[in-house]
């Protein structure tokens, strides 16, 4: 095999990206990884699994390209709003412009043929390489040889017959294969991508639908506390915790939104954004005080921050029970 050859992967950071990155790493190609990140998930596991292997990898923020496609996906959301056969497609498009200008010779990944029943089956990895743009240069080590011939097998810059034939739902393959290679602690295959998140794909819904406009800081809420709409215009998040208290504080530095903190008595930081009207105020801060430990049967003073101005607002609170129906 040349030495030469180089492959570009993409990398989840799970066990099928690492068996993917051995399995061509064994016929001495020089392999790299790239991991791309948005508010919706991290390269936290591809940089340990990084880490862990020896094989170098650069991180990709690609929010900016990634909205546009979430927002309107051609092949539509999975279960939830997880648009992941074009979500795959943007990835290697992304990455097939790097491959381009840095000269690598094709690009690979950990996908395995029938293991996710929408993204993943033979018409989907298909449709993933003709919309990318690059088709014919991504290889599936693990499943190539249940797949068409890409140019790098054609050209014998990869050994097709030391490729794969993996198949189906079961781990077990895989974990023979990590088993041979000494690999004995990696992640489970489950979770990493929040758009595959009941909840969290409701509150982003929820901001499609009422918002024209966002900031990364808008998608980074949606992560943390109670979210309440309280208005089209306007919506109010409650904290859940003393962790996401701090989160949302810091979240809510240099920019528009106003700090709700009930005074005198031990409650959640809630952070309302869009139009503060004085009748959206009041039910903001009549939220925030039911979500604390004031008592029910007095009024409370709500001290509501927006830049440097500070307004106290004295309301009875509002039991959560009463407010479920904003709930998002």
């Amino acid at each position: 095999m040349d030495s030469c050859v180089k492959a570009l992967g993409l990398c989840s950071g799970g066990l099928d990206s690492m068996l993917a990155g051995l399995v061509l790493k064994e016929q001495g190609i020089d392999v790299r990884w790239i991991s791309f990140e948005t508010p919706f998930f991290s390269a936290k596991r591809a940089i340990s699994a990084s880490e862990r292997l020896g094989i170098p990898i650069t991180v990709k923020d690609i929010t900016p390209e990634y909205i546009p496609m979430l927002k309107n996906p051609p092949c539509g959301y999975g279960q939830n709003m997880n648009p992941c056969m074009d979500c795959h497609a943007l990835m290697f498009s992304i990455a097939g412009k790097i491959m381009t200008e840095e000269e690598y010779d094709f690009m690979f990944s950990g996908e395995v043929a029938g293991q996710r029943p929408f993204s993943q089956t033979k018409s989907s990895l298909r449709y993933v390489a003709r919309q990318s743009g690059f088709d014919g240069y991504i290889l599936r080590p693990l499943s190539a040889l249940l797949l068409p011939e890409t140019i790098p097998e054609q050209k014998g810059l990869v050994n097709r017959n030391k490729l794969l034939g993996i198949s189906g739902r079961s781990r077990k393959p895989q974990m023979e294969l990590a088993e041979k290679f000494g690999l004995t602690d990696y992640p489970s295959p489950a979770g990493g991508c929040l758009l595959t998140e009941k909840s969290f794909s409701a509150r982003l819904r929820d901001l499609f639908n009422f918002q024209e406009s966002y900031t990364e800081r808008d998608f980074h809420l949606l992560r943390y506390g109670r979210h309440f709409r309280l208005s089209p215009q306007s919506k109010l998040v409650v904290g859940r915790t003393r962790q996401e208290n701090e989160q949302l504080m810091e979240l809510a530095k240099n920019g528009d939104i106003c700090i709700l903190k009930v005074k005198d008595f031990p409650g959640p930081t809630a952070l309302l954004t869009g139009e503060k009207t004085h009748g959206i105020l009041m039910l903001a801060a009549s939220i925030c005080i039911g979500y604390s430990k004031a008592p029910g049967d007095e009024p409370v003073c709500v001290a509501a921050r927006s830049g440097g101005n500070v307004k106290n607002i004295t309301m009875m609170g509002i039991p959560p029970a009463k407010v479920r129906h904003l709930m998002i």
